[in-house]
């Protein structure tokens, strides 16, 4: 007797599953894309000897406002809070869930990967040589709208961070953006480069003033103008905030590259035309790579 197999009793998996706004639920392709575009843009921490650690899933509100979080990206922030125990019955009978439901926990979900990173590394001395790491999470952002897979209330990030000295920070970001250059290259990708203005730090302090004549961020956009990359120079903003040295060399100066893989699978196929030829591009060139 034979046994039937697998795929043949599995219903079909809707290309992309919409599941409120902001959320999705991505099919086997797109997945194979997302983690297949992660484990490529992974190759800038092997190149720069990043090792992968996994930051925390929630940061603290004390610790986000050493580093000027809220007066910078308030709007962003998407608190956690737990069901107060006298809730539970309404919930349960299916209530919707009050004002006075929610009880908060002093943490938010991160919106970016590094805050988690950075604030571990607080008081630590990261030594003459530097320190670099990668890491990939999931992010949150409360934005006033969203679009399909370029802007997610969830979505992936990986960041390749370094701490060390202003000119290793220069550095470290010269040889990111390379790497993005590159990669874009070899996925098919025309991007374009240019200045950002989101700083980490008060918009109207001598931070940013600076910033204007020496801008600290860019990013890489898809043809459409989703940004899908970014090299950001934190010059030794995040350093003085935690008190991370670097030997003899005093306060750490910080960089980081971020990749939005969501976003490279869009930018994947809009490039292609579908998420199958887009997927078939990048097994084609990771197999000859």
């Amino acid at each position: 007797m034979s046994t039937p197999s697998a795929t043949a009793t599995t219903p079909p998996v809707p290309v992309l599953k919409n599941s409120g706004p902001g959320l999705v639920t991505l099919d086997p392709v797109h997945t194979a894309l997302l983690r297949g575009l992660d484990g490529l843009l992974s190759g800038l921490a092997v190149r720069l000897a990043a090792p992968e650690v996994t930051g925390p899933p929630l940061l603290a509100a004390e610790g986000l406002a050493k580093l000027d979080y809220f007066r910078n990206f308030p709007h962003l922030g998407l608190s956690a809070g737990r069901f107060a125990p006298d809730a539970y019955d309404g919930l349960a009978a299916g209530q919707a869930p009050g004002d006075r439901a929610l009880e908060p926990t002093g943490h938010l979900l991160p919106s970016a990967t590094c805050y988690g990173l950075l604030l571990s590394l607080e008081g630590a001395d990261v030594g003459e040589e530097g320190l670099r790491l990668s890491a990939a999470g999931r992010c949150f952002r409360n934005e006033t709208h969203y679009d399909g897979l370029r802007r997610l209330w969830g979505f992936h990030m990986r960041e390749v961070l370094y701490l060390g000295t202003k000119q290793g920070a220069v550095e470290h970001l010269e040889r990111g953006a390379e790497f993005v250059g590159e990669a874009a290259g070899l996925l098919g990708l025309d991007l374009t480069r240019a200045t950002a203005d989101d700083p980490f730090y008060d918009k109207g302090g001598s931070r940013a003033k600076l910033m204007a004549l020496d801008p600290v961020k860019h990013e890489f956009s898809a043809p459409d103008g989703t940004a899908i990359a970014s090299v950001n120079r934190h010059r030794n903003f995040f350093g003085e905030r935690l008190g991370i040295t670097a030997g003899s060399h005093g306060t750490a100066y910080s960089a980081c590259v971020a990749f939005g893989t969501e976003r490279w699978v869009h930018a994947m196929i809009l490039a292609h035309g579908t998420a199958e030829k887009a997927l078939d591009h990048l097994r084609a060139v990771t197999a000859a790579a």
